[in-house]
């Protein structure tokens, strides 16, 4: 494979992903930085549940994406642990989003 770096593979996915409008997998992409090559596998890391089912319904347009840069890796999603209830991933999201204005009973 060369000098080709899981990062750069992972930029040629978005970036195919855009180019063949695949407009809600390319917003999910990009804002995963957490990819890694070990051997023939590139190791996709994510943290959130609803992400992993959105790629695992994209990973047909995934794999097109790897095929159309010539290069031979599999694509692995790794779902990390998370150790948060979706009830306590949900508040936070809403403490991001409304910040200060946002009061929990």
């Amino acid at each position: 494979m060369g000098n080709l770096s899981a990062k750069t593979i992972w930029g040629r996915i978005v970036l195919y992903l855009r180019e063949n409008k695949q407009i809600a997998l390319h917003v999910a992409c990009g804002d995963i930085t957490d990819v890694v090559l070990e051997g023939d596998n590139l190791i996709v890391n994510i943290y959130d549940k609803m992400l992993e089912n959105l790629l695992n319904e994209g990973r047909r347009e995934l794999e097109r994406a790897i095929s159309w840069q010539g290069v031979n890796v599999k694509l692995v999603l790794n779902c990390k642990a998370i150790e948060k209830s979706e009830q306590e991933q949900d508040i936070e999201r809403l403490k991001e989003l409304f910040g200060n204005n946002l009061t929990i009973k």
